[in-house]
């Protein structure tokens, strides 16, 4: 990607060293859960969920997780941090992306905060821990990313690439999205009454629709900066597919089971985001309205 003349975004923010202190497990609901339902989650909700304190929170049956403790001091990567600059540039684009899109609409887009990481931090939906992979928390409108993430992307999931990387939180900030237009509340709303089963094929789609958006925002970004490079599109979509419901289960477990995917299979995940990146239209993302995900 062609990042180097582009600017950074003012809504960085960088925990790194920040320390997080005591802990011993996850408040939700008013009680603590055991590590083995923590790691039942992890598994469930690992990498690009909508947020996988979500799933704790449903295996507690509780409401929205309380806060332990409060965030600790942000401040400014520095200034020979590369690859803090390349996200918050990549954050910048999303800024400048939906900003344009929302103003087409006749809507205010809200800028999200992205916060960097390491080990754990506190979030307004709970403790927030590297394992769970970059996550967005509505309750703080802010992403969440370990940047130690990135070289599972290249070593374990064999993309590597600064346009799969730049698609991971583009994937996150199309869920800002989806909860600025109301859609993250009312499937959750909805899953509070259905089982697990359909509860899973929402988040399907909720997970196939910030895909698309991804690929809208990468479409409109390329062509208003001329960002993109010969191959980048092919990382993404490497990507994309390479943390498929269907290929994650079957290297972990040896089996695919359907009806526990909460993401999507791999050809879909694809499918979903050329569809936005070829479009550059988000009103082609609707998954909630097709029979052909």
């Amino acid at each position: 990607m062609r990042m180097d003349d582009q600017r950074e975004s003012d809504n960085l923010e960088d925990r790194r060293g920040s320390g997080m202190g005591g802990g011993g497990g996850l408040r939700l609901g008013g009680g603590r859960m055991g590590l083995g339902t923590i790691a039942i989650a992890l598994v469930a909700s690992y990498f690009l969920g909508v947020n996988p304190l979500t799933v704790l929170n449903m295996l507690s049956g509780g409401g929205m997780p309380a806060i332990e403790q409060s965030a600790p001091a942000a401040h400014r990567p520095p200034a020979d941090d590369q690859m803090a600059k390349f996200v918050s540039k990549v954050l910048a684009s999303t800024e400048d992306t939906w900003n344009e899109v929302f103003r087409a609409n006749g809507r205010q887009y809200q800028e999200p905060k992205l916060v960097l990481f390491t080990g754990a931090t506190p979030t307004a939906c709970g403790t927030g821990q590297s394992a769970m992979g970059p996550f967005y928390c509505p309750g703080d409108q802010k992403v969440y990313i370990d940047l130690a993430f990135y070289r599972d992307l290249k070593d374990r999931f064999k993309a590597p690439g600064e346009f799969a990387q730049a698609y991971v939180i583009a994937h996150e900030v199309g869920h800002h999205v989806q909860n600025l237009l109301g859609i993250a509340e009312k499937v959750h709303t909805t899953q509070q009454r259905v089982g697990k089963a359909e509860a899973n094929a929402l988040s399907v789609r909720m997970e196939l629709q910030a895909d698309c958006l991804a690929g809208v925002w990468g479409k409109r970004t390329d062509t208003m900066k001329n960002v993109l490079e010969p191959g980048d599109l092919e990382a993404a979509l490497t990507a994309a597919s390479a943390i498929g419901d269907d290929r994650l289960q079957q290297q972990a477990q040896g089996r695919i089971v359907p009806e526990s995917f909460t993401h999507g299979s791999s050809d879909q995940r694809v499918r979903w985001f050329r569809k936005g990146f070829e479009t550059g239209d988000m009103n082609q993302c609707n998954t909630f309205k097709t029979d052909r995900l």
